[in-house]
């Protein structure tokens, strides 16, 4: 037993640490933003086009762009200094925050009112934000674990890094819906831009890193992205839980009807929307804080096969139920299952993934997991044009649990996993 195993358990370790506080805190107005963002868009196309579908392609507008882009973004991630790409990204999604801005202020509005133009330029802002995102996201997951002394803190620091998110998205969904009862949604647009650039100008004070080395590798285009995902294809424990997660969000999430169960279903209006967006986000964070004293050490496959299934059950009783506090509670439940999923997952691609290649390797998780949360949302617009709204998340639920059972059987590596550590040692 090493010197390190017997040291008590830091559940604090990665805060102690100045640039690690200032990414997440960087993080965290960015997650508010978008969240707010996200939020506030939907509102405004659904008032717009009174229409699920249209929901839908707010999503599809998102992934398309970001899987588009995801592998040569990958590839950037870890050919050019990362801080670089962040800051830059982050400096064009502050652009579209300021023009969703411009679009809902008085000047913006007639353009929005014209039948050629309609929700276009709505769509258009979003696709381009997606572009962003699909850059942003490996370089982030790449630079993150640069700012650490060594591999032991690891752990302590993805917990919370998702914690943070986690958090934000408490606070954002419910903000948002407050903001666009009181203040309108031109004012709500302003604070998002507000927080992305408190986000943008806490990301360019972080010291740049270094390129991690890469040993005897070729960093040509076409053999860097198939390298990365060689890698994720030839390792079943990254995959499998990859693919799991990836149609646990496609099939599961109800998050993109929630307007319309606020509006038609449960009839709690915008404030109403913003504490049912945010449900699912406090289960997660109070999960994530319970891992970062609790972690989770011993069973981790099982845990993690378990967590998903109750997230299709918890998806499934939402659908049915027309009382808003036990929605809100079904919904919480969501949360508390997807933050075991999120910290297993991201535990097993940190572990597992060499240094040099983290940014392609997140490029394929961007691709399964990211833009899975879009494509879900057009997939539930989508279903709830052809089958109703609480039929079409009672599809989703159970095909997410059928999942469960699919991924179970076939990996069977995840099912025996019991020590993420341990594995990776072996």
């Amino acid at each position: 037993m090493s010197t390190a195993d017997l040291r008590p358990h830091d559940p604090y370790a990665a805060l102690r640490l100045p640039e690690f506080r200032r990414l997440i805190s960087a993080r965290a107005c960015f997650v508010l933003a978008t969240r707010i963002q996200g939020l506030v868009v939907s509102w405004q196309i659904l008032h717009l086009t009174n229409d699920p579908l249209a929901l839908g392609f707010i999503g599809l507008a998102e992934a398309v762009p970001s899987i588009g882009v995801s592998l040569y973004a990958g590839h950037v991630a870890d050919t050019v200094r990362r801080k670089n790409i962040v800051v830059a990204m982050v400096a064009l999604l502050l652009l579209c925050a300021a023009a969703l801005w411009a679009l809902a202020s008085p000047m913006g509005r007639p353009l929005l009112a014209r039948e050629v133009f309609y929700t276009l330029p709505l769509y258009g802002v979003i696709f381009l934000s997606g572009i962003a995102r699909g850059f942003l996201g490996p370089a982030l997951f790449a630079f993150m674990p640069q700012l650490l002394p060594d591999r032991s803190v690891l752990p302590n620091a993805i917990t919370w890094n998702s914690t943070t998110w986690q958090a934000s998205s408490v606070v954002g969904p419910a903000l948002g819906g407050y903001l666009i009862k009181f203040v309108g949604v031109t004012n709500s647009y302003a604070v998002a831009t507000g927080l992305l650039t408190l986000a943008l100008l806490q990301f360019v004070s972080i010291k740049g890193r270094p390129l991690p080395e890469r040993v005897g590798e070729q960093l040509k285009l076409g053999a860097s992205i198939l390298s990365g995902l060689r890698f994720i294809f030839s390792n079943q424990l990254v995959l499998s839980a990859l693919a799991l997660d990836m149609f646990a969000v496609l099939f599961g999430g109800a998050v993109a009807l929630l307007p319309i169960y606020a509006v038609d279903i449960l009839k709690v209006g915008a404030d109403g929307l913003g504490h049912l967006e945010a449900a699912p986000a406090v289960g997660s964070v109070l999960m994530a804080v319970a891992l970062t004293y609790f972690p989770l050490r011993h069973k981790a496959g099982q845990k993690l096969l378990w967590a998903v299934a109750g997230f299709g059950l918890a998806t499934i009783l939402f659908a049915v139920s027309t009382n808003f506090v036990l929605s809100l509670f079904l919904l919480f439940m969501t949360g508390v299952f997807d933050s075991v999923s999120v910290i297993v997952r991201s535990t097993l691609i940190h572990t597992f993934t060499p240094e040099h290649m983290k940014g392609r390797v997140s490029a394929v998780n961007n691709i399964f997991i990211g833009s899975s949360n879009e494509l879900g949302a057009f997939e539930s617009g989508a279903m709830a044009r052809l089958l109703g709204t609480v039929r079409s998340v009672v599809f989703g639920g159970t095909m997410t649990i059928l999942v469960v059972g699919i991924t179970a059987a076939l990996a069977p590596r995840l099912r025996r996993l019991h020590d993420v550590k341990e594995e990776a040692a072996a």
